[in-house]
């Protein structure tokens, strides 16, 4: 199924010369959402993760439903001052400025999850704070990749996305 095409483009968002690609439409639908899932899935070898890990916020609503899907623990990368000490916390640029990642310390085998990978600031950022907090990253998928804006890898490989945009 292409989920692409049911992404809404909203131009000029957040400030003038970003399009900003809504997945909101995946999440509203059963029938897509059941369909995002299943694809983030796919490719994850499930018996090497015991949490994961969704940045704030639209990872949430994407690592959330995976996690109970599998039978994980669900962990937030929240925006600074959301979670109560202590906390580690990770500073980065993002394609229209900076902000600040935080997470709470914990263990385990971790799957990092968001909806798009642009420059690859917060995904960088999350994976830097994961670390420090305790967590041993196994693996990273994203909905969408804007190749085109990157060229990140995690373990010497591209990261993996269902869709990826290249142009």
């Amino acid at each position: 199924m292409d989920l692409l095409s049911h992404f809404r483009k909203v131009t000029d968002f957040p400030k003038p010369g970003i399009q900003f690609l809504d997945m909101s439409p995946l999440l509203a639908s059963p029938v897509l959402l059941a369909e995002t899932l299943k694809q983030l899935s796919s490719s994850v070898d499930w018996s090497l993760i015991d949490v994961v890990i969704g940045i704030e916020s639209r990872g949430f609503m994407l690592g959330a439903p995976l996690a109970a899907r599998h039978g994980k623990g669900f962990v937030p990368c929240r925006k600074a001052g959301k979670l109560p000490p202590p906390v580690f916390s990770e500073t980065y640029d993002l394609e229209y400025g900076t902000a600040t990642l935080e997470m709470q310390p914990g263990q385990g085998r971790a799957l990092i999850v968001d909806d798009v990978l642009a420059t690859g600031g917060t995904l960088k950022a999350a994976l830097s704070i994961s670390k420090k907090a305790g967590y041993h990253v196994q693996d990273l998928v994203v909905l969408l990749n804007l190749k085109q804006l990157n060229k990140m890898t995690f373990n010497n490989s591209p990261i993996r996305s269902v869709i990826t945009v290249s142009d």
